[in-house]
């Protein structure tokens, strides 16, 4: 009995520290990741903090996030700002349709000329912009 309660607890102290260990590894890359996203540190700099991150992992993460935590922070919520303008931007260009029956008309001529419909497509295309 005795061996198994040994082996149980040796079973929860490597999961502690495998787990541990995932945590440090996401830390380690996240910090790779914004080091080599980031546009205003020089090379020089990049260089520097990825000679410390490569050779002295652990510390080398710890410090990166003491000195840079909060522009990491800022530079992930300006990326996130700028794909959500993009994202707005595409859906209003995707959705955008010609407001007039005449444009409507129009745009539709266009398709039937450069062959991309049909007359029959067409003649419903204008039925559909002058209802």
């Amino acid at each position: 009995m005795d061996a198994m309660t040994n082996d149980f607890g040796e079973v929860l102290l490597w999961s502690f520290w495998f787990f541990i260990w995932i945590a440090a590894l996401m830390v380690w890359f996240r910090c790779l990741f914004d080091l080599f996203g980031d546009h205003t540190l020089s090379g020089w700099g990049k260089a520097g903090w990825a000679v410390l991150l490569i050779f002295v992992p652990w510390v080398g993460a710890l410090i990166y996030l003491i000195a840079r935590g909060r522009s990491m922070t800022e530079r992930q919520v300006a990326k996130a700002k700028e794909l959500q303008a993009a994202q707005a931007d595409y859906i209003k260009q995707v959705a955008a349709t010609p407001t007039s029956s005449a444009e409507q008309i129009a745009h539709a001529k266009e398709l039937l000329d450069s062959g991309v419909i049909d007359e029959s497509e067409f003649a419903t295309l204008k039925a559909k912009a002058l209802a």
